[in-house]
């Protein structure tokens, strides 16, 4: 799907942002804005890969994919927003696994009677976001079940970081003839040809790569700084603002490519974004963003997530392996995921300061 349309809100928000306006429009203006731009990003980073080579670009495909919601935060730390970074890591977990999934499933079931996807690639996917999780999850129990004096959040990064470096060498190199196999499944020669013909050109890429990048981080920086005073004036709370809205705006070019290749019956594909999203924001994005905070901000980042955060990421993590056991999937199991998210969102919505 095109989301083209919403670069409309660039110049809105600029103006939104010159004349001091409302920080609930600037919010809502800045945030849509991030969408088109993210999707431009993807499109830009997938006709560089063409150019640069298979095991580069899916480096650089698996870095960039994070990088509007990764800029974001590093805005959101720069502001000292800690709590509400913490919130759109958790929102990016259970939005991609129980939302994005969700949808994917449902709507690519409607006319189907089963989707079938890789279970031994889906499975391994799934198990290294279960693990990963464990890093977030650590911290936090810790922080209230232990010494409180003892800090675990930096040393865990540095493990978090170095398995997912490790987990790129699985999948791009040592064992890439598992993923390859999802890609040829998915996409015949004459289809991949017209694909090509649909990407940009080389030096056309590099500048829509780094025009596109100025765009996210400027609207980023209005996100950040109208959210606190929005979500105020809305009568939300930090936490929810950052679990439903820096993580949608975020990821929602993801979950729209999620959708659409579920519609196409190329589940290995939909799930492969869906969960390599999650596992990309728990081993990528977040100790990035804790090396980041030692630099930028008030005070460096913890991953001492409330409780409520923590349940709620375990439970996403759960039930999105519990489905991939089987390789096989229907519409209605859409539906349970979608109906967990939004039990989730109503408990963060009512989820006291």
């Amino acid at each position: 799907m095109n989301y083209n349309f919403l670069l409309v809100f660039i110049p809105i928000t600029l103006g939104l942002n010159w004349f001091e306006a409302d920080p609930t429009l600037v919010f809502a203006s800045s945030g849509l804005a991030i969408v088109p731009l993210a999707g431009l990003l993807g499109k830009a980073t997938e006709s560089l890969s063409v150019f640069i080579g298979e095991t580069l670009g899916g480096l650089l495909a698996a870095t960039m994919g994070n990088a509007p919601e990764l800029i974001i935060s590093l805005f959101a730390l720069k502001a000292g927003l800690h709590d509400m970074v913490k919130a759109a890591i958790t929102g990016s977990i259970v939005g991609n696994l129980l939302l994005g999934m969700g949808l994917a499933i449902f709507i690519g079931g409607l006319d189907k009677v089963k989707l079938k996807f890789n279970r031994i690639s889906a499975g391994m996917s799934s198990g290294l976001l279960l693990l990963a999780s464990v890093g977030l999850i650590v911290p936090a129990i810790f922080h209230f079940t232990a010494d409180q004096g003892r800090e675990l959040s930096t040393e865990i990064s540095v493990v978090l970081f170095v398995a997912y470096i490790l987990s790129l060498v699985f999948t791009l190199k040592t064992h890439r003839h598992l993923f390859q196999a999802q890609a040829v499944k998915a996409t015949d020669g004459r289809e991949a040809r017209k694909v090509e013909k649909k990407l940009w050109k080389k030096k056309q890429t590099i500048i829509i790569l780094v025009v596109v990048t100025i765009g996210i981080t400027i609207m980023s920086e209005a996100l950040t700084g109208a959210i606190e005073p929005a979500a105020e004036s809305l009568g939300l709370t930090p936490i929810f603002a950052g679990v439903i809205f820096l993580a949608l705006f975020g990821n929602i070019a993801d979950m729209a490519n999620s959708v659409r290749f579920a519609r196409k019956d190329q589940m290995d594909l939909s799930m492969g974004i869906s969960v390599g999203a999650s596992t990309q924001v728990v081993m990528f994005v977040t100790p990035v963003l804790i090396f980041a905070s030692y630099f930028i901000g008030p005070k460096p980042l913890d991953l001492h997530f409330v409780p409520f955060e923590v349940v709620a990421i375990v439970i996403a993590v759960l039930i999105n392996r519990s489905l991939m056991i089987d390789g096989e999937s229907h519409w209605m199991e859409g539906v349970m995921l979608l109906g967990v998210y939004l039990i989730l969102a109503i408990g963060f919505f009512f989820l006291p300061m």
